[in-house]
């Protein structure tokens, strides 16, 4: 069971990727507690956490400041997505997919269909795509079964613009090209085509890092507005 320090860390993840807690700014507990209704202690615990993961950095006598990350940071995080989650889309198809997984998998897939059939983008349907864009991703780690490699992808994955949980929601056709990527890569993991499957989760998250390049400048400005 989630304990609500699991609940505040998995907030204030969420705040850091974002762009809600800008880097460099500094976190204090009673603000945040107040904020988030909660007592000091899971804040403590959640600050504690994200320290470790990276996202938070520890000064003496200032407390937790939210990490600067620089570009080339976060297009090396993509570089190790590409090769980790390639790798877990190898596994998976070497493995099989149990039948839970398999209908996961097209449970997402359909999803992600009904939404972009729209033809338009629509506010109220960006939280749904990309919890469906999280659920086939952790899907198909998990069916690699290799504990590091979902380890080292989920840290690869705090450095900001560089999370499956954070998607640009504004290009209907550079979605969908993203979506049939789920769709290409699931047909190879189901059919065993190992090799087809590493290469094309690669390509899907290389084209990602693209675009955080091609807008990288304008997404940090987005976020440091108002500063």
């Amino acid at each position: 069971m989630n304990t609500l320090a699991d609940h505040v860390t998995h907030t204030l993840r969420s705040w850091i990727l974002q762009g809600i807690l800008q880097p460099g700014e500094r976190l204090e507990e009673i603000p945040l507690a107040e904020k988030l209704g909660v007592s000091r202690t899971p804040v403590r615990a959640a600050l504690g956490n994200l320290g470790n993961e990276g996202l938070l950095e520890h000064r003496t006598k200032r407390g937790y400041t939210v990490r600067v990350y620089q570009y080339e940071d976060i297009i090396g995080a993509y570089e190790v997505r590409a090769v980790l989650e390639g790798l877990a889309c190898r596994r998976a198809a070497q493995k099989g997919l149990s039948d839970l997984a398999i209908s996961k998998l097209k449970a997402c897939l359909a999803q992600g269909d009904a939404i972009l059939d729209k033809g338009v983008l629509l506010p109220e349907d960006h939280a749904p795509y990309q919890e469906m864009n999280v659920t086939l991703h952790e899907t198909l780690l998990s069916a690699a079964e290799n504990s590091w490699v979902t380890r080292f992808t989920t840290q690869a994955q705090t450095a900001p613009f560089a999370s499956d949980r954070i998607m640009l929601w504004e290009d209907h056709g550079i979605i969908s090209r993203s979506h049939q990527d789920h769709h290409r890569i699931v047909t190879a993991v189901i059919e065993k085509d190992a090799a087809r499957a590493e290469q094309l989760m690669r390509e899907h998250i290389y084209f990602a890092g693209l675009l955080l390049r091609d807008n990288y400048e304008r997404l940090s400005k987005k976020n440091t507005s108002g500063k």
